[in-house]
């Protein structure tokens, strides 16, 4: 049985560090970036498209103009290119142990088991993490990081509810939901590291 780690999370809470960090732990593949880039190159749309699109960049929005959101814009579209990208993620999974970030990989992958993992944070924490991950040249008050963190978020949310089942960050949809408010990350990857251990045991008995 395949051992796959699945982080969701809210943004700034450190859950892309805490995914890094199990996959280098465990010695998995780490999968982000890649899903976006699989899916631009069979629908020929700029990667940045996608990361907006989907996960919402750090910060940034794909460039305006020729590749601005409007010009893709149909439901229809968007419904297909998360189709694609969830085809994707399971090809992933059925072929390498690996720790995948977002992408609704948590709620696609139940055939496989996957250790779900949601990362959460209060919004002071979110703030400052941001903060400390910003480009020199961003320069912004606390109140815009809060509305753009809460715009993110949002975007995920209702993401999340075109297939899921249950409710982004529900903890019926999750086996660990963690809040890392305050937290050092390498640490908390070391403690989940030992429970998604026992979690992978647990599962490879039952399925014996």
């Amino acid at each position: 049985m395949r051992k796959i780690i699945t982080v969701s999370r809210e943004f700034g809470s450190g859950g892309r560090e805490l995914g890094k960090r199990l996959a280098e732990i465990f010695g998995m593949n780490y999968v982000d970036g890649e899903i976006a880039g699989a899916v631009s190159e069979e629908k020929s749309l700029y990667e940045t498209y996608l990361s907006g699109k989907y996960e919402s960049g750090i910060f940034g929005y794909p460039p305006s103009g020729a590749h601005s959101f409007s010009c893709i814009g149909s439901v229809n579209n968007s419904a297909m290119m998360i189709a694609r990208q969830h085809k994707i993620i399971r090809e992933i999974a059925a072929r390498t142990d690996c720790v995948i970030i977002g992408r609704g990989a948590s709620a696609v992958l139940n055939e496989f088991k996957p250790f779900r993992i949601f990362v959460y944070a209060d919004m002071p924490s979110k703030i400052a993490r941001c903060r400390s991950r910003a480009d020199g040249g961003e320069d912004l008050s606390d109140k815009q990081i809060e509305r753009k963190i809460k715009s993110i978020d949002g975007a995920r949310k209702k993401t999340h509810e075109l297939y899921a089942a249950y409710g982004w960050g529900d903890k019926a949809g999750y086996d660990l939901c963690i809040n890392t408010s305050g937290a050092d990350i390498a640490r908390v990857a070391e403690i989940t590291a030992e429970y998604a251990s026992e979690y992978f045991k647990r599962n490879s008995v039952q399925g014996e």
